[in-house]
């Protein structure tokens, strides 16, 4: 009511916000440490060149991750399977972690399965035809109903893609509720045969792991309020990151020069996105931003320090996880929401992905 009138229905939809209510990771059964990989990288590269092989042992000894998760043993992980027997072992995985992953999302917010009106999955890293969100529905006995979306071929930016999706699905439909799924297993796509820097760089950094957001436009439900989300594309860049089909698998596509690009583009990613609305850099008290790499953490944190702002909690992750896709960014996202924030701070999620584009969106906690 509003001077003791009822609102109509459409203003009362322009006012309906959409909050992050949950966020919940799940991490593979296998993990090593580091130098407890280096053997078998050491094993992997035996009949290369031994200052090629000391090349490759300091790339693994300072990428900035000091343990790594995964669906596959590392002895699997270096064992020259076929394509085929890969993709098996990613579905197989890939819905058992999604399974966990929700139910834990869904334990924390003491929801329901059939709570759920959207359900959006996001992976890279594997072929699945169905999509996983049709095991997962079967398996949760979810409603019949459910609006359903799976996310592929968006790689690191995807965690956020799927974000926002469901915050435009959520602020046409009040009263709703969605889950994002973010499941990925780069380990997965290793190539057993390929000794190129960018395998070996890929082998490096990337980790597995799944994590899932729970999204709310129902008005009793809490959590950081969405503000804005917005995406942006680089042009005559779609060869800079992504997979490429060969008969081995999904084979890495990374060019060494992404962190430039993205040094580049960054006044345009993040100025004019907070200037529509009404905000600086300065304002932004939390930064949420996902973890590709040692080289592109040392970028932005080059960046964003030199304008008093830090990425600590995204230099963790790596560290404690390694890159693991879309899924990455929702694990920094975590470490904010376990947080005990300022009510009204505001956060800025920022992650970029084939295509080449960058992915935001502006939170208020």
């Amino acid at each position: 009511m509003a001077l003791g009138l009822p609102i109509p229905m459409d203003t009362q939809k322009e006012f309906m916000s959409v909050k992050i209510t949950t966020v919940a990771k799940k991490l593979p059964q296998h993990s090593r440490k580091t130098e407890e990989v280096i053997p078998f990288v050491k094993q992997w590269m035996y009949q290369q060149e031994s200052r090629f092989q000391r090349k490759v042992v300091k790339i693994f000894e300072s990428a900035g991750v000091d343990k790594r998760y995964s669906i596959m043993d590392p002895v699997e992980v270096f064992t020259n399977t076929s394509f085929e027997e890969r993709n098996a072992i990613y579905a197989r995985e890939i819905t058992k972690l999604g399974k966990q992953c929700l139910q834990n999302a869904l334990d924390k917010a003491s929801w329901k399965p059939t709570d759920i009106d959207f359900i959006i999955t996001v992976s890279c890293t594997g072929i699945m035809i169905p999509s996983v969100d049709a095991y997962l529905i079967n398996e949760l006995k979810m409603r019949q109903d459910i609006v359903r979306l799976p996310v592929t071929e968006m790689g690191c930016a995807a965690g956020i893609s799927g974000i926002m999706y469901a915050n435009n699905f959520l602020k046409a439909n009040p009263g709703k509720r969605a889950a994002v799924i973010a499941l990925e297993a780069p380990t997965a796509t290793f190539q057993l045969e390929d000794f190129s820097m960018v395998n070996i760089v890929s082998a490096a950094i990337f980790g597995d792991g799944a994590a899932c957001v729970l999204m709310s436009s129902h008005e009793e439900d809490d959590g950081p309020e969405i503000l804005a989300d917005e995406m942006y594309h680089f042009y005559d860049a779609t060869d800079m990151m992504g997979f490429k089909l060969v008969n081995t698998g999904l084979q890495m596509i990374l060019d060494k020069t992404v962190p430039e690009k993205i040094a580049e583009h960054f006044p345009a990613i993040v100025h004019p996105f907070l200037k529509k609305n009404n905000l600086k850099i300065e304002d932004i008290d939390h930064l949420i931003f996902h973890p590709g790499g040692r080289k592109i953490v040392e970028t932005v944190e080059d960046l964003f320090g030199s304008l008093g702002k830090n990425i600590d909690d995204t230099k963790e992750v790596l560290k404690l996880y390694g890159n693991m896709s879309s899924a990455t960014v929702l694990y920094v996202l975590e470490r904010f929401m376990d947080k005990d924030l300022p009510k009204g701070d505001l956060g800025l999620m920022l992650s970029f992905g084939p295509g080449f584009s960058a992915q935001r969106v502006l939170l208020k906690f």
